[in-house]
C-alpha cells in the first residue's frame, strides 16, 4: 500500500476568547479573499478598518459563552479531534494511513502540520476540507491554503482532493441519527440552516448564468453540481426524505449573513416570521456544520431561541452536528477510501 497520509482540514477557531486571539483570528479569517471577495484595498479597509475593530469586542464575549459551553475549550476542536481519532482507528497498521488535522485558520496551522506531512514523506496526500457542500470561502480557501504550501516543496507526492461530500449516505444518516432523539411530530416547523454567502459568491460558479437562473432548490445538474445553495437543499432533500418529512413540512434558511445581498430565505427572519404566525416549537438542524460551534450552539441554540421566546414562540431545539457519530467517522472512512484503491 502506498504511504498516504490525510489532510483533514476543519475551519478554525480564536486560541482563546480573549480580545487579543479573537481579534486575530477574525483578522485572519475576514482578510482571505475567498471569503471577503472585495478588491485589496477595499477588503482591507472593510475588514481592518470596520469589522475586526468593532467587532471584536462583542465577539469575544460571544466566545466566552462558547468556552463556557464546552468545559473551557472550543467544541470545535474537541469534536475535531475526537472524529480525526475514531476515523484513524478505522485503519490497520499496514494499510500505512495516517490522519493529521489541521485549521484553515489559526491553530494547529496548516504551515505547521504540512511541514510534518512532508517531513514523513508520503506518497501520497488526500486533503479533506469537514465542508460537506463546496464554498469557494470554505472548502476553496481550505485547498487552495495547501496548494499554496505544497506547491513550494521540492518533491511534490500523489495529491487527492474531496471537494465535497454533501449526499454522502454515511453522512446523511449521521443527521438523521442525531434527529431520531426528537419527537418530529411535535414541532410546528422544522428549519434546515445552512452558512449564509453572499449571493455574488454562488454566482461565480456559473460560467454564464446566475444561480437565480438554476433549479437549484429542486434539482443537482451539471451546471450547479458546485453551488452552494443547490447542494445545500439537496442535503436537506436527502435528510427529509430519510425522516419521513414531507417538502412542505420543512424549510430551508441561510444564517450568519453580513449584509442583505446574501442567500435568502434569511434564518433569523423565519424565525421571527414563524413566531408571529403563532408558532411555539422548531426544530432546527445545521447541516453544514459537521461539529457543533458558535454558529450552532450560541447563534442557533441560543441567541434564535432566546429571540423566538421573547416573540410568543416556546422554544427552538437544535439538532446536535454529526461531531463524532459513528455514521460520519463511516463518511470519512468511505472517503478517504476511495483513493486506497
Amino acid at each position: 500500500m502506498k504511504k498516504t497520509g490525510v489532510l483533514v482540514i476543519q475551519l478554525g477557531t480564536p486560541d482563546s476568547p480573549s480580545k487579543k486571539d479573537v481579534r486575530r483570528y477574525l483578522s485572519e479569517f475576514l482578510n482571505d479573499p475567498r471569503v471577503i471577495d472585495l478588491p485589496w484595498f477595499g477588503r482591507k479597509l472593510l475588514v481592518n478598518g470596520i469589522i475586526v475593530p468593532f467587532r471584536t469586542s462583542n465577539s469575544s464575549k460571544i466566545y466566552k459563552e462558547l468556552w463556557e459551553y464546552g468545559n473551557g475549550v472550543s467544541p470545535l476542536i474537541t469534536h475535531t479531534e475526537s472524529v480525526v481519532r475514531l476515523t484513524q482507528e478505522r485503519f490497520s497498521a499496514d494499510e500505512n494511513v495516517h490522519i493529521h488535522m489541521a485549521m484553515r485558520y489559526q491553530n494547529p496551522s496548516m504551515d505547521v502540520v504540512l511541514e510534518e506531512m512532508r517531513k514523513q514523506k508520503y506518497d501520497r496526500i488526500v486533503i479533506l476540507p469537514l465542508f460537506p457542500q463546496y464554498a469557494s470561502a470554505s472548502t476553496g480557501s481550505a485547498i487552495e491554503k495547501a496548494m499554496n504550501i505544497i506547491r513550494k516543496w521540492w518533491v511534490i507526492p500523489e495529491i487527492n482532493v474531496i471537494s465535497q461530500f454533501y449526499d454522502n449516505p454515511a453522512y446523511i444518516d449521521a443527521v438523521v441519527d442525531r434527529a431520531k432523539d426528537f419527537d418530529l411530530s411535535s414541532y410546528d416547523k422544522i428549519l434546515f440552516s445552512y452558512h449564509g454567502l453572499p449571493t455574488r459568491q454562488v454566482d461565480k460558479v456559473y460560467d454564464n448564468d446566475l444561480c437565480e437562473d438554476q433549479p437549484c432548490e429542486t434539482e443537482i445538474n451539471e451546471k450547479n453540481q458546485f453551488c452552494y445553495k443547490a447542494t445545500c437543499f439537496a442535503t436537506s432533500r436527502l435528510i427529509a426524505a430519510k425522516l419521513g418529512i414531507k417538502e412542505s413540512d420543512y424549510t430551508v434558511g441561510f444564517q450568519s449573513r453580513l449584509d442583505k445581498n446574501w442567500l435568502e430565505p434569511f434564518s433569523d427572519k423565519l424565525i421571527e416570521q414563524w413566531a408571529k404566525e403563532g408558532a411555539k416549537r422548531v426544530l432546527a438542524f445545521s447541516p453544514a456544520f459537521v461539529a457543533d460551534c458558535l454558529e450552532t450552539i450560541i447563534e442557533i441554540g441560543t441567541e434564535y431561541h432566546e429571540d423566538f421566546q421573547e416573540m410568543g414562540g416556546e422554544a427552538v431545539h437544535l439538532v446536535p452536528s454529526s461531531n463524532d457519530h459513528p455514521r460520519f467517522v463511516d463518511c470519512l472512512e468511505d472517503e478517504i477510501r476511495k483513493y486506497l484503491k
